[in-house]
C-alpha cells in the first residue's frame, strides 16, 4: 500500500488484509510502501502489523515501485490506504494469479462505486475515455485502466522496467503488460467512500493530462501513422481534384487558395508518417516498445539507396514543373503572370520538391537510428585459455567459495522472493534491514529495466 499521511484509514487497512491474510490461510505480509509521511502513519501501520517501507523519492508511481521491489512474495496484491477498497475480498485476485495471469485488474464499474466514492467527472468521462482510448490504441480488453487495486506477479512487473513516478504509473502497468504479451486479466471490485477528512491527492485535469500522455506516446500508431496518413491521403486527393481546374460543389467554388492547403495537408501529414517510422525504429531498438513484424518487413525493403533513388525521382518530378512553369514565364517574356494558371503547376512542383527532401533527409536519419551499437566480431578478441598460474590462492576469497558464503537470508521458502543484500554503509555502521531503509526503485537490475 502507498502512503503519504493516511493515519485517520492505514491501520484500517492494514487490519483488514493482516486478517485476510490469516483467515484465507496464505503466507504473506502486509508492506506499508511510505512516501514521507509525517502524521505518525509509518508508526499506526507497524502497530497493525505491516512491515513499513521508507520511499525517499516522492510520487505516488515511485511509492509503489518502491514497496513492490521491498516485496518478498511471489504475487503482489497493491491497493491504496484510504480504505475505499476492501482488502477482506481479495480471493479473486489470488485465484487468478495461481491460474498463471500475470497481472488481474480490478473493475470498479463491474464491482460497485458507492455514492461519493468517485467524482462524477472522473466516473462518467475521465476513467470511461481513458479507458476506451488504452483498449483502442493497445488492443487491451481491460475496463477500468486506473483501478488502483490490483495483483499480479512480482517478477513479471520488475521485467517491464516501469518508470512512471506519478498516478500514470497505473496506466503504464497495463500498457507495458499488454504490450509485452503478459496475460492480464480482471475482475470485479468495489469501491468505496475513503474515509480521509482530507482532500485526496489525485489532481483531476494534471493527472488526467498525464495519463493521456503517456497512453499516446506509448501508441506512435495512433500519435503520429494514422493522423498523418489521414492528412497525407487527403492532400493528395483534394489536390489532384483541384490542381486542373476549380472545382465547384454548388455556390462554393474550390480554386488555387484550396490547392495551397492540399499542399501543406501532403507535407505534414508525410512528416507526421516519417516520424512514425522514426519512433518504431528507435522504440525497437531501445526495447520499450515491441518490433512490429510489418513494420520492420518494410523497413527491411527500404535500404538507404532504395530511399534515395525514390527522393530523387519526386525530385526529378518537381523539378520537371518548376521548369515547365519558367518555359511558361519565359513565353510571356518575363512580364506579368495569370496567377490562377502558374500557381497550378508550381504548387504541385515545390511539394513535389519539399517531399524529395524529406525522402532524402528521412531516409539517411533511419539509417543512423539503425545503426547497432556493437563491435565487429573480428575486434573482439577470443577468450585465452585460464592456466594454473593465472589463479592465485588469494583470488580465492572465502565468500565465493565456501560453504559460509550461503547464509540463511539467501535460502527461501518456496513462493517467496529471495532479497538482494543491502550494500555495507560506507559509514562502517552495517548493513541497514530492508524493512528500515529508504528504497530507490530506480536500483533495480538491467534486465529488471528492459521491457
Amino acid at each position: 500500500m502507498p502512503c503519504l499521511n493516511e493515519a485517520e484509514t492505514v491501520a484500517t487497512c492494514v487490519r483488514k488484509a493482516v486478517g485476510f491474510l490469516e483467515e484465507s490461510g496464505i503466507s504473506g505480509e502486509v508492506v506499508i510502501a511510505d512516501n514521507g509521511s509525517t502524521d505518525g502513519s509509518q508508526q499506526l501501520a507497524a502497530g497493525a502489523g505491516a512491515r513499513v517501507v521508507p520511499v525517499s523519492e516522492k510520487g505516488y508511481g515511485n511509492a509503489l515501485m518502491g514497496g513492490i521491489v521491498a516485496a518478498r512474495g511471489t504475487y503482489v496484491i497493491m491497493g491504496d490506504a484510504d480504505d475505499s477498497y476492501d482488502f477482506t475480498g481479495l480471493m479473486p485476485f489470488v485465484t487468478e494469479l495461481r491460474k498463471g495471469a500475470d497481472l488481474v485488474m480490478g473493475n470498479r464499474f463491474k464491482g460497485g462505486i458507492a455514492p461519493g466514492a468517485m467524482p462524477p467527472l472522473h466516473k462518467y468521462l475521465g476513467n470511461p475515455v481513458l479507458s476506451f482510448i488504452g483498449r483502442l490504441f493497445f488492443g487491451s480488453g481491460i475496463g477500468d485502466f486506473h483501478c488502483g487495486l490490483r495483483g499480479f506477479r512480482r517478477d513479471s512487473v520488475l521485467a517491464l522496467g516501469l518508470q512512471a513516478t506519478g498516478m500514470e504509473f497505473a496506466s503504464e502497468m497495463v500498457v507495458k503488460a499488454t504490450l509485452a504479451g503478459q496475460r492480464v486479466t480482471e475482475v470485479p471490485t468495489t469501491l468505496a467512500k475513503d474515509g480521509r477528512s482530507r482532500p485526496p491527492h489525485l489532481h483531476t485535469w494534471r493527472d488526467g493530462w498525464r495519463h493521456l500522455r503517456f497512453l499516446l506516446l506509448y501508441s506512435p500508431r495512433w500519435l503520429f501513422f494514422l493522423p498523418g496518413l489521414v492528412l497525407l491521403i487527403a492532400g493528395v486527393v483534394i489536390g489532384a481534384i483541384v490542381a486542373p481546374h476549380p472545382f465547384s460543389i454548388g455556390p462554393v467554388t474550390f480554386d488555387v487558395d484550396t490547392l495551397v492547403a492540399a499542399s501543406a495537408m501532403v507535407v505534414i501529414g508525410f512528416q507526421s508518417v516519417l516520424f512514425w517510422l522514426f519512433t518504431q525504429v528507435y522504440a525497437g531498438s531501445e526495447g520499450f516498445l515491441p518490433e512490429e513484424p510489418k513494420v520492420q518487413r518494410m523497413l527491411g525493403k527500404l535500404s538507404l539507396e532504395r530511399g534515395l533513388i525514390l527522393g530523387g525521382l519526386i525530385g526529378l518530378a518537381g523539378l520537371a514543373g518548376l521548369i515547365v512553369s519558367l518555359l511558361y514565364w519565359n513565353g510571356q517574356k518575363f512580364g506579368q503572370l495569370n496567377y490562377e494558371h502558374s500557381l497550378r503547376l508550381m504548387i504541385p512542383s515545390v511539394t513535389a520538391l519539399i517531399v524529395s527532401c524529406q525522402v532524402v533527409l528521412g531516409t539517411f536519419f533511419l539509417s543512423i537510428l539503425g545503426i547497432r551499437h556493437a563491435r565487429h566480431p573480428a575486434a573482439v578478441s577470443p577468450p585465452s585459455a585460464v592456466t594454473p598460474s593465472a589463479v592465485t590462492p588469494s583470488a580465492a576469497t572465502p565468500s565465493a567459495a565456501t560453504p559460509s558464503a550461503a547464509t540463511p537470508s539467501a535460502a527461501t521458502e518456496p513462493g517467496v522472493a529471495a532479497e538482494a543484500p543491502a550494500a555495507a554503509p560506507a559509514s562502517g555502521a552495517g548493513p541497514q534491514p530492508a524493512g528500515n531503509r529508504a528504497v530507490n526503485h530506480r536500483e533495480q537490475p538491467a534486465a529488471a529495466r528492459r521491457l
